[in-house]
């Protein structure tokens, strides 16, 4: 049995669905401050409440028989995490360390993480390995740093066997439409895209054109988010398959694209011109993510299934159709 924090969310609803294809057996914990409910697929268990609740966390661990641990929840713009600061260190470290610790008097023995690829900070290299020195510019990707420092300590003790998988910027949507990403005040691309694409906005801002990049926008890396979800079910195979060995990866396409070229792409894919306004860039920002996946790619054999941009930006408009025609 995997225990799936944040199985309500974006990612973590994906996730539990790979899982579940495959025939593993779920249980969701989320409290659904920002996840929804009808998110979680129906064939998995679920439990609304906190990851920082130490006594509902053992004793799910203990009742359902967990052996893994996947945590996928937590406070995740870099913008907001500068104006708050302390509710990402409470939530991202201090609620984790309950987590793990909880996890494991109840049973769990692998732990997966859902780190991020702003841990690198601002960096002139080409492409990111993993081998690179940890510089935070952000509260947001600095508490992902100390998770991770947390989670080599625990490994070190061998109380359990850790995964980090390193998200570049995802993308997309489950391509039977049954999942894709709800949010009241998006700030990844993409789905800022997808919602002025079918309407719901009346314009993208493109935050910084002043990046020392060709067009002058940051470029990122964009990783569909099924291929995001296969890498954690390869990623906690290997933990099982060797327990002595802790794994860290990054997941990502192993190439950029620019702003400028994201939203040509929605052009493309729709047809019409958005409309775009500029703007100043955000707070934490860097100029350039884009990841070396070459260590995932050789040591377990992962590699993007869907890592096209036209056929991201795709899944995630029909996405936002299906979306609005629910809420309606």
């Amino acid at each position: 049995m995997i225990l799936l924090t944040g199985g309500a969310g974006y990612i973590g609803s994906h996730i539990a669905l790979a899982l579940l294809d495959r025939g593993d057996t779920v249980v969701v914990l989320d409290n659904l401050s920002t996840g929804h409910r009808w998110l979680v697929p129906p064939d998995a268990a679920f439990v609304e409440g906190d990851c920082g609740d130490a006594a509902l966390v053992t004793r799910l661990c203990r009742d359902h028989g967990v052996t893994a641990v996947i945590h996928c929840a937590g406070m995740l713009s870099v913008a907001e995490s500068v104006e708050l600061p302390l509710a990402y260190y409470d939530v991202n470290v201090g609620r984790a360390v309950t987590l793990f610790a909880a996890a494991i008097a109840g049973g769990a023995r692998r732990l997966l993480f859902s780190s991020t690829a702003t841990v690198y900070g601002a960096t002139d290299a080409e492409h990111l390995c993993e081998d690179l020195p940890l510089a935070p510019v952000s509260p947001y990707a600095a508490s992902k740093a100390m998770v991770e420092r947390i989670l080599a300590d625990i490994a070190a003790t061998g109380a359990a066997t850790v995964g980090v998988l390193r998200y570049f910027n995802v993308a997309g949507a489950d391509r039977a439409g049954r999942s894709g990403q709800v949010s009241q005040a998006a700030t990844h691309l993409i789905k800022i895209a997808a919602e002025a694409a079918i309407g719901k906005r009346d314009h993208v801002l493109v935050t910084g054109n002043d990046f020392a990049t060709p067009d002058g926008t940051g470029i990122r890396d964009y990783i569909h988010v099924s291929d995001l979800a296969a890498a954690h079910l390869v990623t906690l195979d290997a933990l099982a398959a060797n327990p002595e060995k802790s794994l860290t990866f990054n997941v990502g396409n192993g190439r950029g694209a620019s702003v400028t070229e994201v939203l040509d792409a929605v052009d493309r894919v729709t047809g019409r011109p958005l409309h775009r306004i500029p703007a100043p860039r955000r707070a934490g920002d860097v100029a350039r993510l884009v990841a070396d996946n070459a260590r995932i790619r050789a040591d377990l054999g992962w590699q993007p299934a869907h890592g096209d941009l036209d056929v991201m930006v795709a899944d995630a408009i029909a996405w936002e159709n299906r979306l609005a025609a629910r809420l309606d």
